[in-house]
């Protein structure tokens, strides 16, 4: 459990509030000096359910954040077990056997983004792609005030249907907002028809800035697409791929995406067209 105190660096529209201030108090009595709720509400004069409430409003805002690490359970001998054979530092998130995708992908999207405010600070440039997952992570960002800081979006997703600019700005404004970070939209189709059109777009100064920026990312935050799972990713629901398309990634042994640049199971993604 971490407390952070609410005196660091902020704009001025994020200066603390009378209820962060009692909050944060609340959240020393409590979680460092071990008080219980009545003790904290007689030294705050108020009541029990007042203090539950400013110790959820600590919580929710990234004034405390809370880490469980027990060698004892299943999660972490997978972690261990992952960063053994792969060098990767993974967070498994338990979830029961009879969970729906729908409640696997809530689940795992909250416990992410609970977890993603570690990794983000002052002075980056983060980039972020679209999908159903960081749809459903962006919706729990935990609040956490940094400065000079950059949202730049992974993939463009416009479609024959859609801009989808509305999409992808609406899950971009999200980790803006939550950060306090400019936010730098990408807007260029998802998929190109013909290579040399893209290759043209990508000579335009306009989108070798962006790309650029992307280039010079600190953390970069995007999920696993997958056409076979009960929730797919939104590339396989939003008419971004017909039935032509589909059969050529079939043909080519795709297993899924990572912002719209597809996979086989191997991992390689050359000849893809």
């Amino acid at each position: 459990m971490v407390v952070t105190d609410a005196t660091g660096p902020r704009r001025e529209a994020e200066a603390p509030t009378a209820k962060m201030r009692d909050a944060l108090r609340a959240a020393h009595l409590y979680y460092l000096q071990d008080l219980t709720m009545d003790a904290i509400a007689r030294e705050l004069h108020t009541s029990r359910s007042s203090v539950s409430r400013l110790l959820s409003h600590a919580r929710d805002t990234g004034l405390v954040e809370i880490s469980i690490h027990s060698p004892l359970d299943l999660p972490s001998r997978l972690e261990q077990e992952i960063l053994d054979r792969h060098g990767v530092a993974a967070h498994v998130v338990p979830v029961p056997d009879h969970a729906s995708d729908v409640d696997r992908l809530e689940r795992v999207a909250l416990s992410a983004a609970r977890i993603l405010s570690r990794f983000i600070d002052s002075n980056q440039t983060i980039g972020v792609a679209w999908g159903s997952t960081m749809s459903a992570m962006s919706r729990h960002l935990t609040p956490k005030a940094t400065h000079n800081s950059e949202i730049v979006q992974l993939n463009g997703a416009g479609n024959l249907r859609t801009t989808g600019i509305l999409y992808a700005s609406e899950l971009l404004r999200r980790f803006g907002d939550a950060f306090g970070a400019r936010v730098q939209q990408f807007p260029v189709p998802a998929f190109f028809d013909d290579p040399a059109t893209k290759e043209a777009f990508w000579r335009e100064r306009s989108t070798r800035r962006l790309l650029d920026l992307q280039a010079a990312m600190d953390v970069a935050i995007f999920g696993i697409g997958s056409p076979f799972a009960e929730v797919p990713s939104h590339v396989y629901q939003g008419g971004y791929l017909e039935r032509a398309d589909y059969e050529a990634l079939s043909g080519d042994g795709v297993v899924g995406d990572v912002a719209t640049v597809f996979y086989r199971s191997d991992g390689s993604t050359d000849g893809i067209p």
